[in-house]
């Protein structure tokens, strides 16, 4: 095209700005007919350049030019372009597409925690017993500083923070002390395997 031609098809940032202004003052049906086709086809081909199917970008495009008409009063043109505030439309009706997709998907999906669970056998249990007889033995290893530190932290769910205030000693020191402790434990768990 010619760049005459192109000024004529094109409108400037400027006279997005006055159609967006005009849908939202009076609802000019020909100011939306002219937002509609500059912004529809390029809405459409950037959802599906985003993963979406030719039918869903159909369907998200129109989605988006009915939020324009409808919330052309919200449009600032202090705050953003109106291409920007028309594509961050776009982009939010477009999560807003797979969210929903994604729900509907999980909702038809089995839920882990309904199957039953599977009894363990007698050798799982015993591996079981010795693993946790290995851990209380490592844990009375560890000097009491270590140990208490470990078992507020992890047998009890305490926060870092929490622990450092009830034992009255720096976040820090806690810190290093479960670190150390869960080095020692790494170090006598993996010699006794």
């Amino acid at each position: 095209m010619n760049e005459a031609r192109q000024k004529e098809v094109l409108p400037s940032p400027e006279e997005l700005i006055g159609l967006i202004d005009a849908v939202a003052r009076t609802q000019d049906r020909n100011a939306f007919a002219r937002l509609f086709g500059y912004f529809a086809p390029r809405i459409k081909s950037f959802l599906m350049r985003s993963g979406l199917a030719d039918s869903a970008a159909e369907e998200v495009t129109q989605e988006v030019m009915i939020t324009v008409w409808r919330k052309a009063s919200y449009f600032d043109p202090q705050k953003a372009g109106a291409s920007t505030w028309v594509f961050t439309i776009a982009r939010n009706q477009r999560i807003d597409r797979l969210r929903r997709t994604r729900s509907r998907l999980a909702d038809r999906l089995p839920d882990p925690s309904d199957e039953p669970e599977t009894p363990l056998s007698g050798e799982d249990i015993t591996i079981v017993a010795e693993r946790e007889e290995g851990v209380r033995k490592a844990l009375e290893s560890l000097p009491i500083d270590q140990s208490t530190i470990v078992r507020l932290s992890f047998f009890a769910e305490k926060p870092h923070a929490e622990i450092a205030r009830e034992l009255g000693i720096p976040l820090g020191t806690v810190k290093s002390r479960v670190r150390l402790a869960l080095n020692r434990l790494r170090t006598l768990l993996d010699s006794d395997i």
